[in-house]
């Protein structure tokens, strides 16, 4: 089977990279579900906060975005060394799970924010460690980055608001 393209072997992996980034938020759902139409709704928010029937869109693109840009990675393995670059992707999504956990499960903003700001320097080093090897998960993964920062902000207005 040498004929054979090396693309349909690869998709696999492609499909478990999405599985896994699928199942964090799926992850961070189950706490967010935990108080998103009680505690969450009676908090004090700025008046940018996005609606909240946005998020799960937007977070779906995100996650399908970063397996995209994590497979792309995988594919260079051959080429570049990717082990580095996979386990702080790996790593950053468990950080990504927990902040759902701390902010909505625990009801904790003050904690949550100090989180977020732990979860935006490991996308910023997946992004870099992203970016000596295959440019195009990099930028795969900024509009990601940039959902981080703006959660960050809002993580803090919400902490504050709220004291």
């Amino acid at each position: 089977m040498r004929w054979m393209p090396r693309f349909p072997r690869e998709l696999p992996i492609l499909f478990s990279l999405i599985l896994l980034c699928l199942l964090t938020g799926v992850l961070g759902g189950l706490a967010t579900a935990t108080s998103v139409d009680t505690w969450y709704v009676a908090l004090r928010k700025p008046s940018w906060t996005p609606p909240g029937a946005i998020f799960g869109p937007v977070w779906t693109l995100l996650y399908l975005m970063m397996a995209v840009a994590a497979w792309l990675v995988w594919k260079e393995r051959n080429r570049r060394p990717v082990r580095i670059p996979m386990a702080v992707f790996l790593l950053h999504l468990a950080v990504n799970a927990a902040w759902s956990w701390i902010f909505f499960g625990w009801q904790r903003p003050d904690l949550a924010f100090f989180w977020i700001g732990f979860l935006w320097f490991w996308v910023v080093v997946t992004i870099f460690l992203f970016l000596t090897v295959r440019p195009l998960s990099a930028i795969l993964m900024l509009p990601y980055l940039l959902w981080v920062t703006l959660a960050q902000v809002l993580n803090y207005e919400i902490f504050r608001l709220n004291p």
